[in-house]
Formats: C-alpha cells, structure tokens, sequence
C-alpha cells in the first residue's frame, strides 16, 4: 500500500509541474498589477516552440530557451497593450489565449504524432539526488524525478526570496500596491511591469513545455487541456505565494492523473466525472479564496487597473 501511495505522489508531483510554472508566471505578473488570463496561451506557444525546436537541432537547453522566448514575446505584445496603450487586461489576456490557441494549431498541424527526440529524452531521465534521494518516501516522492522537476522547485524557491526578502521584489510589490506611490518614490513603474510581466509569460511557457518535451512526450492537439485556466485560479488559492504554489500545483496533479490510478485497479467510475474532477475543485477553492482573508496574501491593490503617470 505505501509503495502504491508514494507512485501516486511521485506521479502527481510530474503532473503539477507544468500548473507550478505556469502558477509562478502568472504569480509574478499579477504581482506587478498585470491581470493576464491569457496562460492557456503562453503555455501552448511555449510546448508547440519547444516542441519544434527539440524535433529541429534535438539540443534540451535549446528547446526550453526557445519556449522561454515565445513565451515573452506573447507576454510583451500583453505588455504593450496594457501598459504602453493602457487596454482593458482582462480582454487583452483572452486575446492572448486565443491567440496563442491558434498559433499552436497552425504550427502544430505538422506535428501531429511525432515524438520527442531521443537525445531530449535522455537528457529529461529522472536523475536520485544524493542524501535526498535516500530519505524515507519523501526521497522516492520529490528527488528521484528529471531535472526540469528539481529546476521547478528552484524557481519556485528563487521567486519566494526575490519577492519577500530583497529590494527589488519590494520594488515589485510596491507598485502592484500602488504604483502613484512606488512612482513617486523613484521606481520606475513601466519598466517593472515590462520586465516582470515577460519573465511571468517566459515562466508560463515552460509549463507547456514540460507537457510536450517530458510529460507526454509527443505533440498532440490542445497539449495543454484547460491546465492555463487552472494555474489563474491557483495563483488567488495560494495568495500569490511562490512557496504555497509548489503543495497547491501538486495536489492539483493528484487531480489531474487519480483517473488513470482508478482505472488501472478496475474501479468502476464516471470516466466523464473524473475528467471534470479538477474544475471542480478549482471552483470550490476559488469559493474558499473568496471567504479566506489574509493581510499578507490579500490581492494586490492594483491589480488589472492600467496606470497612467500624469493621473497621479
């Protein structure tokens, strides 16, 4: 039972990792004051890219780089509208999903069955950290997974210091607070948007990467099954915390593969009420983020409101 039980962890920590990078992007972009609901495409962009250039040159460090990229450039055209422009970030962002939907099915309708190339797998091989990887159940759960899992946990660990213990990430929530006061305080408000909103799409786009590159790892049509939606209403559950996105991601993982673990033991359900199963724990935890209060983890006070300096 407890070898049962750890496999189960162990898959759900691989299948919430593409949700923990797409939850920290949208983390980091809504922090700055950005409402961008357009995940769901930057996660596309980033699998179909990745997936493109792994199939193209076959060199791992590539592929990412690639996805990283098409993630920012979806995020700087969002970034223009919204900032330079001032649109509405709510239409904005479902312009992006859509968008990036389609750039995914053109570019994708190539590459309909092919697989990851050997030499991308190989290097994607789940890897036992030294110690770590000899602790009791934890050890088998979290450090015997491949490198983009341990890269994830880094992230993750990086962007909780960066925003709660340094000046820049006190810069950053400044202005997401209030940028008329981080503004009159010497912070440049555009350039943080800017810079925090392409680094939050980048970090997006290696979700879908993950998806095509290691978890699948083949092309196939909608890779991303509704997961961008999933991280926007994981960023209010976690409070905009980098730290509570690794156990939130996660568990949503359990979710998102409990179906394949019932029908391999033969239990009779629903395969449509277990497809459905992660949508509708997203709408119960967002009914509980609405209920649940907290000073530290509250919503950032600027948050989908476009700034405009001579209105201060």
């Amino acid at each position: 039972m407890d070898s049962l039980l750890v496999k189960f962890l162990a898959g759900s920590v691989q299948a919430g990792t593409p949700l923990l990078f797409a939850t920290l992007g949208e983390s980091l972009t809504e922090r700055v004051g950005n409402l961008n609901l357009g995940v769901e495409g930057l996660m596309l962009m980033g699998a179909v890219i990745g997936f493109n250039t792994a199939l193209v040159t076959g060199n791992p460090a590539l592929a990412l780089l690639a996805a990283m990229a098409a993630g920012a450039a979806g995020s700087l055209i969002f970034a223009f509208l919204t900032v330079s422009l001032r649109a509405n970030q709510v239409v904005s962002g479902l312009t992006l999903t859509i968008f990036g939907t389609g750039f995914a099915g053109f570019l994708g309708q190539s590459l309909t069955g092919k697989v990851t190339p050997d030499s991308v797998k190989a290097f994607f091989t789940p890897i036992k950290l030294p110690v770590l990887g000899d602790i009791p159940y934890l050890g088998s759960i979290f450090f015997r997974q491949d490198i983009f899992i341990y890269l994830g946990y880094l992230t993750a660990v990086v962007l909780g210091f960066y925003l709660f213990s340094t000046r820049p990430g006190l810069n950053l929530r400044a202005v997401g607070e209030s940028p008329a006061a981080a503004d009159a305080s010497g912070v440049s408000v555009v350039r943080a948007k800017y810079i925090h909103t392409l680094l939050g799409g980048a970090l997006c786009a290696l979700g879908g990467a993950y998806l095509s590159l290691v978890y699948v790892p083949a092309w196939q049509e909608n890779i991303t099954a509704g997961r961008g939606w999933i991280a926007v209403a994981l960023v209010i559950f976690t409070g905009w915390n980098p730290y509570i996105a690794i156990l939130g991601s996660f568990f949503f993982g359990g979710l998102d593969i409990v179906g394949f673990r019932l029908q391999k033991y033969d239990i009779k359900i629903s395969q449509y009420l277990i497809d459905a199963l992660p949508y509708v724990v997203t709408i119960l935890v967002l009914i509980a983020s609405s209920v649940r209060k907290s000073a530290r983890n509250s919503t950032p006070g600027s948050l989908g409101e476009p700034y405009f300096r001579e209105e201060r």
